[in-house]
């Protein structure tokens, strides 16, 4: 009995890497989803659970794999020319994403910050998001952009502050190209280069997202320590 435990128990450790493998959550639904899917993350509160900078960094992996080619046959383009049609449509659906978020905050303004807590929203996340704007500025809408929580509050706080629109649209362009360029870049690089990480995308995302949410929980307990965010 007590080796077939072990033998389950070592059964769920090999399949817990499988679990953050955003290869198959891509392949499965396919390129267009996945760019629904950062347009929700960088601009709808939905969106704020939604792995981006794993997803995009398996997408610049299945780029390099020639695994999006046949979704652009009808362009019948080389397909040295995907790697940049990729990432231009996924810097566009961030852009809009943020513009979207920044267009409700505009609308919704101060009631944010008073709006009770739901399945999908907590003040926390707002104060959090607000108290990292308030300390960068615009700023915070590109680094922001590679901090989860934050890569979807940010734009919003933005709206609510009523931050210029031109300088927006300026921080948010720059923001997305930075965030865009740097994991969907840094996935197909490391395909070319190195092969072999497509057998391991799984345990790399997992140290993503353990990485990006330490580095969160690190923003949120320095600034829940500075300004009291309950």
């Amino acid at each position: 009995m007590a080796t077939n435990f072990r033998m389950q128990l070592l059964q769920i450790v090999q399949e817990v890497p499988n679990v953050f493998d955003p290869q198959k959550l891509i392949t499965y639904v396919g390129f267009w989803v996945l760019l629904l899917i950062v347009f929700a993350e960088t601009g709808l509160l939905i969106g704020f659970f939604l792995p981006g900078d794993a997803l995009l960094f398996a997408a610049g992996l299945l780029c390099a794999k020639g695994t999006f080619d046949h979704t652009f046959d009808f362009l019948t383009v080389n397909h040295d020319y995907i790697f940049w049609i990729v990432l231009f449509l996924i810097n566009a659906a961030a852009i809009l994403g943020n513009t979207v978020g920044y267009a409700f905050g505009k609308r919704v303004g101060d009631k944010l910050f008073v709006r009770e807590n739901s399945l999908i929203f907590k003040k926390s996340y707002v104060a959090l998001s607000k108290s990292f704007y308030d300390k960068y500025g615009g700023l915070a809408l590109i680094f922001g952009r590679f901090l989860p929580i934050i890569r979807t509050f940010a734009p919003i706080v933005a709206g609510v502050a009523k931050i210029d629109a031109r300088k927006f649209l300026l921080y948010n362009i720059a923001g997305s190209l930075m965030w865009t360029i740097t994991m969907v870049g840094s996935g197909y690089w490391l395909a070319k280069k190195f092969p072999w990480v497509g057998n391991h995308i799984g345990l790399i995302t997992l140290g993503m997202i353990v990485v990006a949410m330490g580095t969160l929980i690190r923003t949120y307990l320095k600034e829940k320590k500075k300004n009291n965010i309950s």
